[in-house]
């Protein structure tokens, strides 16, 4: 068992290590928007010829997403990509996140969304280039902030983690069960 200080002492995984658990996370999204999106809007699109409006559809799929990070980070501070690479989000002084918390940086986290509209707004993106963005920024732009950290460069925190509080931690290979 490994303690909250024991937690709040351990390094901040490095860039590649936070890349490689994104480029996962939006592997195991990918099952989460089928199962939670594709399935009953297909149904709807199929059976009523319903389509929901873009606005609506992108309120959805926040939402469900918001529920998937959440719910991990408060019950155990990691998602199911987190857990491969052995990268969990601790609060202050190494505790697990509280709900407030854990909204707090789903939404400071997705702030990496606004540029990506408001380029494809100015550059009139289409369909796959708007996804190729997203992934870049995504993947390897919104990473890139930890090297913005000056007030502790050891831990390297990323911008949503500084503004909501919170700290990504890398674990130690032998680390059994967490407290």
């Amino acid at each position: 068992m490994i303690t909250p200080a024991e937690l709040d002492a351990l390094p901040a995984p490095q860039f590649w290590r936070r890349v490689s658990c994104t480029l996962y996370e939006q592997l195991v999204l990918l099952g989460v928007i089928a199962f939670t999106f594709l399935v009953p809007n297909l149904g709807l699109g199929m059976l009523f010829n319903i389509s929901l409006p873009s606005w609506l559809t992108f309120l959805y799929l926040y939402a469900v997403l918001g529920i998937y990070f959440v719910w991990y980070w408060t019950k155990s501070g990691q998602t199911l990509a987190m857990q491969t690479w052995r990268v969990r989000m601790i609060g202050p002084g190494g505790y697990n996140l509280s709900r407030k918390q854990a909204i707090k940086r789903y939404v400071f986290g997705s702030l990496w969304l606004l540029p990506c509209v408001l380029m494809q707004w100015v550059f009139e993106l289409q369909r796959w280039q708007i996804i190729e963005m997203l992934f870049a920024v995504a993947l390897i732009l919104w990473p890139l902030s930890i090297y913005l950290d000056r007030v502790n460069p050891l831990q390297r925190q990323s911008l949503p983690d500084r503004f909501a509080g919170t700290r990504l931690v890398e674990l130690p290979k032998n680390l059994v069960k967490l407290s």
